[in-house]
């Protein structure tokens, strides 16, 4: 699945649910996680995974065309750590 329109019609047919009806849930469970996220909490999805929140300190970077140094804020940035049922159902 490497759409939306992908994922609603997998989760449709495996869930015997009207397409509106999973979209709705898609776009649902796609706000929750973005609001938990926002708020500095974990999400997790049972059997897929746990999405966080990591700190990244400011940095010291270059401008790759002139090679100047130019300073990187600190910022949040979205990760996410699989399970290990999701990583043993890729490794089979």
């Amino acid at each position: 699945m490497r759409t939306k329109k992908e994922l609603i019609d997998a989760l449709a047919e495996r869930t015997q649910q009207p397409k509106t009806v999973t979209e709705a849930f898609v776009d649902a469970l796609g706000d929750a996680l973005r609001d938990a996220l926002a708020k500095g909490d974990e999400a997790l999805l049972p059997g897929v995974g746990k999405f966080t929140v990591k700190a990244k300190a400011a940095k010291t970077g270059r401008n790759p065309k002139t090679g100047e140094a130019i300073q990187i804020a600190a910022r949040k940035s979205p990760a996410f750590s699989a399970l290990k049922a999701l990583k043993d159902a890729v490794n089979v």
